[in-house]
């Protein structure tokens, strides 16, 4: 080791730039006036005697007086002790790093069970109020008015909100007020647990009233709250009948879910429309965020393109990526959860579209 890189290290260690080029060049001396120390070590003579108090107060130096003063290098017991000591601390911090980066916390990924309906129900209230991009709840009559200023509140933020309403022998009233509350609603002839999934990040879970155990579950996790999505998706949404629907039937229309999205403007493409969209959404390399203007040249997935009705959610259960051209270049888009393509969208805006006069089927995604 040269004496450059001795000082950097004495740096590391605690020690300033004059300090360690001092300390370094009195263990080359052994001894040195103030003056010739200076000289030696590049130190500044305005600065030497500060310099060497400070080495002699860290125990590194013992000064004494001749004809000037002088100084000369201590006993290294104790800095020899300091750098073992900050070596050890290092080491120790290397294996935390590599323990934290193996098994990260989870401080930001929670799953939480609780006993009672009603904290699951006020934890809802509360983050359904704070949404802008998706609601998708699944709650009985009684729910659904109980949250219809939490659901309001998101609609007002822009969000898009799915309600399925469920009553346990398909005779119960349900609600008939639902304008600026949701943006579509379904109803569920069976008991159903109660959900709730908001922005793709948080799920409110608890068993129907029915079931033997009380308990609820409440999650904020982007991976477990996809499960709950598709859940919602295939058992309390596609297959029940649709009792609201305040989607617009033209352009700007808005979406949050890319399969819908592809449902709806397949047929107009397969014609050979132009669809004009905005993409809202994180790039897949990096993740930062990314809007995308252009017009949608290609849709892909599963089994052969469908022009005779809507294509079956099975077919849209694996890769579906839509292609954009934009800016001189092509973006392939997915949807929540996309590893492949370069933009994962959180809404998609149909801002038009060219060619036959037939409107988009369904309208804006809910």
């Amino acid at each position: 080791m040269d004496a450059s890189e001795l000082c950097r290290v004495l740096r590391d260690a605690g020690l300033s730039k004059y300090q360690s080029q001092a300390y370094t060049a009195l263990l080359r001396l052994g001894t040195a006036s103030a003056t010739e120390l200076a000289d030696e070590s590049g130190v500044p003579a305005a600065r030497i005697y500060d310099v060497l108090r400070d080495l002699e107060e860290k125990g590194y130096v013992e000064t004494y007086d001749g004809d000037t003063l002088r100084a000369r290098a201590s006993e290294p017991d104790t800095v020899l002790s300091e750098l073992r000591r900050r070596s050890e601390e290092l080491s120790e911090a290397a294996d935390e790093i590599e323990t934290r980066w193996e098994a990260p916390s989870l401080e930001h990924h929670r799953v939480d069970i609780v006993t009672r309906f009603d904290t699951v129900f006020e934890h809802a209230r509360e983050v359904i109020a704070e949404a802008e991009t998706e609601v998708q709840v699944a709650v009985t009559p009684e729910n659904f008015d109980d949250l219809r200023e939490s659901l309001s509140t998101a609609h007002d933020n822009g969000a898009i909100v799915k309600a399925s309403i469920h009553t346990a022998d398909g005779n119960e009233a349900v609600p008939t007020e639902y304008e600026g509350v949701a943006t579509e609603v379904r109803h569920r002839t069976l008991p159903t647990p109660f959900v709730a999934i908001v922005d793709r990040t948080v799920t409110c879970f608890a068993p129907h009233r029915r079931s033997v155990n009380e308990y609820g579950v409440l999650v904020r996790d982007f991976s477990l709250t996809y499960v709950f999505r598709w859940y919602f998706d295939t058992s309390l949404w596609e297959v029940w009948d649709l009792v609201y629907d305040g989607r617009p039937e033209d352009p700007p229309l808005v979406y949050a879910n890319l399969r819908r999205f592809v449902r709806d403007i397949e047929p107009l493409f397969a014609e050979g429309a132009d669809v004009h969209v905005t993409v809202e959404g994180s790039k897949i390399d990096s993740g930062d965020p990314v809007t995308v203007s252009g017009t949608v040249t290609d849709v892909v997935y599963a089994g052969e393109p469908r022009e005779d009705g809507e294509i079956p959610i099975g077919q849209l259960a694996g890769q579906v990526t839509v292609e954009v051209a934009a800016d001189d270049r092509r973006w392939t888009v997915g949807g929540w959860g996309a590893v492949v393509e370069d933009i994962e969208a959180r809404r998609i805006t149909v801002t038009g579209y060219d060619g036959p006069e037939e409107a988009i089927p369904g309208g804006v995604d809910a």
